[in-house]
């Protein structure tokens, strides 16, 4: 007796879930199907994360928090990260949809705690691609400025409605790009994710090569990867907080399950790919520039406060030259580049799929007819995304600063519910086996539990006005106000789908069900 892997037809029961084709189970969307193999899901996995803007914006907070244990904390944030991964997977197996979060807690846990779920993938999804787009936009200026030699055009990016309007630009590009197919999309990513992992293993090769040139550096010790010496708690989740936003956007892997081969299997495989190349990553550059930079706060330190926010840009002319420096600037820029590009998908999947169970408009469920794509929904994320990142912009910055820092409260919100569904929705089977304890109950809830306590501490911190850029609303931090509004907004707005939308609030389209294996012989 074997357990059945092959996916399921329509109107085949598999796991107690009917498959798509049934009203009462998960839908066919209409996608192109077996489009994506696992090369090219790892690919847009990587290239969601955005490794190296995300490690040009984040090695220099880290250091202020925690100093020598960066990597540590690095090592520490992809841990729950793994775990979580557990939880995407098994469900995939179970339901290869392309709502991920939003369908498999609404099996999980019923309709308001799954639209939620989707709510929070959507918003942070928003936020990210704004601020994606503005990096793409700083960095375009900075590299242009270096090719040419001219400071006066690197300067236009300090000249706000240049600013805006580019970052326009490239939202709408990548809008486009996203909009013609997840095919076009895979070849633009191998690309761009080839040059930058490229770029930043030559990059940490000669930085270490130079550590012992340089005032300031330092030897490598196996200290650096003890999290247990960091000097205080709060400084460790201030720490986890920031390493587990790096590792944000791996799941875009699963996001195309429906349009990848072998959807019940291939896209959890892509995903811990992407995991294993990312943290590979993270730990050569951090231990690299640790080595040549140091941690100090003046020069080229990494606890320098006046560089921290984009380390990159200070380090590459002293460890590459000005040639190979260049080459640095690039890969930022591509690295922000191919993530706003890939963001696109799981927003636009998760919109479709909310549509396609009459969770969300009806407008949202249509797919292109030539580019099997979410196109509709498509369109809509960069319209959003570029009416809220020029409306921020103009605010205040703030407030685009912390909204930013709102980020972390969302994304621990939608992780750890899509965790404990896991737990939950196969909770007859843990007792069947102990792999099954293991991968679909102890691992996801262990996830779970590490994202809802770093929830709960961020929230904590958020109250405090100097949290994020030092405003405050009432008394209240305004990255609080920010992080709990838009959360709050998202209840406003299920309320109003509730009234326009009963049967799915009433369980009768996406059946709220707990799963019982299915074997064959």
């Amino acid at each position: 007796m074997t357990q059945v892997e092959a996916r399921p037809q329509a109107g085949d029961t598999v796991r107690g879930v009917t498959a798509p084709g049934d009203s009462q189970g998960v839908r066919d969307k209409g996608l192109g199907g077996n489009s994506v193999g696992l090369m090219g899901g790892a690919v847009i996995g990587v290239s969601t994360v955005a490794p190296v803007y995300c490690l040009t914006s984040t090695l220099g907070p880290t250091v202020g928090e925690v100093g020598l244990q960066m990597p540590a904390v690095f090592l520490a944030g992809f841990i729950p990260m793994l775990l979580v991964a557990f939880a995407y997977r098994e469900l995939n197996r179970a339901l290869p949809d392309c709502g991920t979060s939003f369908t498999w807690s609404v099996k999980a846990f019923g309709p308001k705690i799954g639209w939620m779920c989707g709510w929070g993938l959507l918003i942070a999804t928003i936020v990210v691609l704004s601020n994606l787009a503005g990096v793409a936009t700083s960095f375009f200026w900075l590299t242009a400025g270096e090719i040419t030699g001219s400071e006066s055009v690197a300067a236009l990016d300090g000249n706000k409605a240049v600013h805006i309007a580019t970052t326009l630009v490239f939202i709408a590009i990548a809008t486009a790009i996203s909009y013609r197919g997840i095919t076009a999309t895979k070849w633009v990513q191998y690309a761009l994710v080839g040059l930058q992992l490229t770029v930043i293993a030559i990059f940490a090769v000669m930085a270490i090569g130079k550590a012992d040139q340089v005032a300031g550096s330092i030897d490598f010790s196996l200290a650096w990867l003890n999290p247990f010496g960091i000097e205080s708690f709060s400084a460790f989740t201030a720490g986890l907080s920031l390493s587990i936003f790096i590792y944000w956007g791996w799941d875009a892997c699963l996001s195309i399950n429906e349009e990848s081969t072998g959807s019940a299997r291939t896209p959890g495989r892509s995903a811990f790919l992407a995991m294993v190349v990312i943290v590979a990553s993270y730990l050569m550059v951090a231990i690299a520039v640790q080595m040549y930079a140091g941690i100090g706060e003046t020069g080229t330190g990494l606890g320098n406060p006046d560089t921290s926010d984009n380390v990159f840009a200070v380090l590459a002319g002293p460890i590459m030259g000005s040639g190979l420096g260049i080459l640095l600037f690039v890969a930022v820029l591509a690295s922000a580049a191919a993530s706003l590009q890939t963001t696109f998908i799981p927003v636009a999947r998760t919109a479709l799929a909310m549509s396609s169970y009459e969770a969300f408009p009806p407008a949202f469920a249509k797919v292109h007819p030539k580019f099997k794509t979410p196109g509709r929904a498509t369109v809509v994320a960069g319209a959003a995304t570029g009416l809220f990142y020029a409306v921020m912009s103009l605010v205040s910055e703030n407030v685009l600063v912390d909204t930013i820092y709102a980020l972390g409260l969302m994304i621990c919100f939608y992780y750890s519910i899509t965790a404990f569904a896991c737990v939950w929705f196969f909770r007859k089977e843990l007792t069947g086996s102990f792999s099954n304890l293991m991968v679909k109950g102890v691992l996801p809830g262990v996830g779970g539990l590490m994202l809802t306590a770093v929830f709960g501490k961020t929230l904590y911190d958020m109250w405090d006005p100097a949290y994020g850029s030092g405003s405050s609303v009432l008394g209240m931090g305004s990255v609080f106000v920010i992080g709990v509004g838009l959360l709050l907004l998202g209840v406003v707005i299920m309320l109003v789908m509730q009234r326009r939308s009963p049967a799915f609030f009433r369980g009768e389209v996406l059946t709220k069900e707990t799963p019982s294996l299915v074997v064959a012989d």
